[in-house]
């Protein structure tokens, strides 16, 4: 079957995945109903052959070999009516060879179709998975994405999503086809003899309670072991993320005994479900041999008694060994169905999580840029307020600085003006030319808010696409243009490929500067009518920053532009600096008027003016 290619990135499509793990898994199945089916059919028509072979033995052997007639109007009368003129009596008996070949091959043919179907739509199932977690994720708020770890994310949309797949590529077939030779099983064994088959199933309510007992205990094993390999990717990824801090700090030791102790957890879960598996193994070899032993010591007495023949004893006996395979692989389906079901809880704790959703009637107006936080409070997850009665203005062109303390709320600010974070209602209000952003799709008013980080992304891609992600179709001398605004032209062009130049993950064959002017650059290349730095400049040595400022200037002179920074150099030219203290604005006004004011910013402005003339008369 041609495999196609799954669309998944409709919203609409989210809403089911959150309804419970079985939903999941059949929602991840739609497209694939036809061909489930099919698998469906194949699996029971493979069983239903594999069970008519003891049958042709049953009847060769009773009838033709032996003296038992079969009941008037039976399939076995019709059968043997039909063989009736055939002669020799050894011709019969090669056509009755010949049937079982026949319906063992088909039955092959039928399990082959099964595990062929089964694998493609376990592998349709994982990708239509792996892309509605990826394209769900996207939209899920940033509020969830710094609440949630980022390898155990990644582990539930690589590990967990492999284990569905596993399940329903090796295991689900495997629990569908015990589930039909149990079913003929009944219904054939019952039309031969009742208490054969009495005896024959007797262990299965004993199979069936300590497989529910196991499935139960080994659940709740199976989501500790899930949960301790999200810990152990977390802190790798954790680790390999900052192996500069750490060699820095020489923290090797501390951190190879930090993950040593997640690796321990981990370890010692998996050897306790190892030993939980070896206990119903153990437990599934003594029903099996049990069952076999009764079915052949009842065999032989009702054979011995006259109330058995020897072809439906032998038939018996086959149909007990055919079920020995299932009853022993139960425990393996229920530890993998146990790990399944956790996966698929884990998978659904995800796409349950509620994304970010416009209003129907969201506007996206024509933003020239006029920004207006009115008397605006927040704080996070319902804590103490980060923001306090917070109220400015601005008009396209102006610079507002923000000046403050770690905690002030100067972050913040820009968090809320681009909606990672939304005002909660009747604690102030955001005005973008007098449109509550609240009304504006999220998505055209990041468009038009560019923000820039203290600690710039840079993806694993050449520096022309990193700097293009904010505008993929810009020519090469825009991009050079904005490049030379950033001061940071020269730096790529000394680089061996320029802009084709690959940069490591996260941009770290990149210095802290360079990463910041690559960012600066990606944020002009946008022309995006409101600016937010937020302390972009600090990894640049003053002198840059000066040019840099200078540059800006010239090129952002029709944009808000808001600068967050600690640096007073950086924000002197502003036309307004407002100082933020706990949450409230301290002191608001140019760099002339806050010196004269003699506050706050004349004592920042102070230290740091005797700071830099220290250096500079050591140096």
């Amino acid at each position: 079957m041609k495999h196609r290619r799954v669309n998944s990135g409709a919203p609409p499509m989210c809403l089911p995945w959150a309804k419970g793990r079985f939903a999941l898994l059949a929602e991840s199945a739609r497209g694939r109903y036809a061909a489930f089916a099919v698998y469906v059919f194949a699996t029971g028509a493979g069983v239903l052959l594999a069970f008519l072979t003891p049958q042709i033995i049953r009847v060769t052997i009773d009838s033709l070999l032996g003296d038992v007639s079969p009941a008037p109007g039976s399939w076995e009368s019709a059968a043997l009516s039909l063989l009736a003129g055939i002669s020799p009596q050894g011709t019969a008996l090669w056509l009755a060879a010949a049937a079982v070949a026949a319906a063992a091959a088909l039955s092959a043919v039928f399990n082959i179709l099964r595990r062929y179907i089964g694998l493609e739509i376990a592998e349709y199932m994982a990708q239509r998975l792996r892309d509605t977690l990826f394209a769900h994720i996207q939209r899920l708020p940033y509020e969830w994405h710094v609440m949630c770890r980022t390898g155990d994310i990644i582990q539930r949309c690589t590990s967990d999503v492999d284990t569905v797949r596993n399940f329903f590529s090796n295991h689900f077939t495997e629990l569908l086809r015990t589930v039909s030779v149990f079913a003929a099983a009944i219904v054939i064994m019952f039309s031969m003899d009742t208490v054969m088959t009495l005896v024959s199933l007797a262990l299965l309510p004993v199979i069936f309670v300590f497989s529910a007992l196991y499935f139960r205990s080994v659940a709740i094993e199976f989501g500790k072991a899930d949960a301790a390999e999200g810990a152990m990717q977390a802190c790798a990824q954790e680790n390999y993320t900052g192996v500069r801090v750490v060699r820095a700090f020489g923290r090797e030791r501390f951190e190879a005994e930090r993950f040593e102790e997640k690796t321990t957890v981990y370890t010692d879960l998996w050897i306790k479900i190892g030993k939980m598996l070896g206990t119903f193994w153990g437990m599934g070899d003594i029903l099996s041999g049990t069952q076999i032993a009764l079915v052949v010591g009842a065999g032989i007495l009702r054979c011995a008694h006259g109330g058995l023949t020897p072809g439906a004893f032998l038939a018996f006996y086959v149909y007990c060994n055919m079920m020995i395979w299932p009853v022993r692989a139960l425990g393996r389906i229920i530890a993998e169905l146990s790990k399944t079901a956790v996966s698929a809880g884990r998978i659904r704790e995800i796409l349950a999580a509620e994304p970010e959703e416009d209003a129907p009637d969201s506007e996206r107006p024509d933003i020239k840029g006029e920004v207006t936080f009115d008397n605006v409070t927040f704080g996070y997850h319902g804590s103490e307020p980060v923001l306090r009665g917070v109220s400015f203005s601005l008009s396209p062109g102006q610079t507002l600085a923000v000046l403050g303390g770690t905690g002030s709320g100067k972050s913040t600010l820009a968090h809320l003006l681009c909606r990672l974070y939304d005002v909660p209602p009747g604690q102030g209000r955001i005005l973008i030319d007098g449109v509550d952003i609240r009304r504006i799709a999220r998505s055209h008013l990041r468009s038009k808010v560019g923000m820039l980080l203290q600690e710039p992304f840079l993806f694993s891609k050449t520096l022309r696409e990193n700097i293009a992600i904010t505008r993929p179709n810009a020519t090469e001398d825009e991009i050079i243009a904005a490049a030379r605004i950033a001061y940071v032209h020269d730096s790529v062009m000394s680089f061996g490929e320029g802009y084709a130049t690959l940069v490591g993950e996260r941009g770290v064959t990149l210095s802290g500067g360079q990463k910041q002017r690559v960012a600066i650059t990606r944020m002009l290349l946008s022309k995006a009518p409101i600016m937010v730095f937020d302390d972009s400049l600090s990894a640049v040595d003053t002198e840059t920053d000066a040019k840099i400022r200078a540059a800006l200037r010239k090129e952002t002179k029709d944009a808000v532009v808001i600068i967050i920074s600690h640096r007073i150099s950086t924000l002197m030219q502003a036309d307004r600096i407002m100082v933020l203290h706990n949450g409230t604005v301290e002191e608001m006004g140019s760099h002339e008027e806050l010196l004269a004011a003699g506050g706050s910013y004349r004592r920042i402005y102070d230290l740091q003016s005797s700071m830099d003339d220290r250096d500079e008369k050591a140096e």
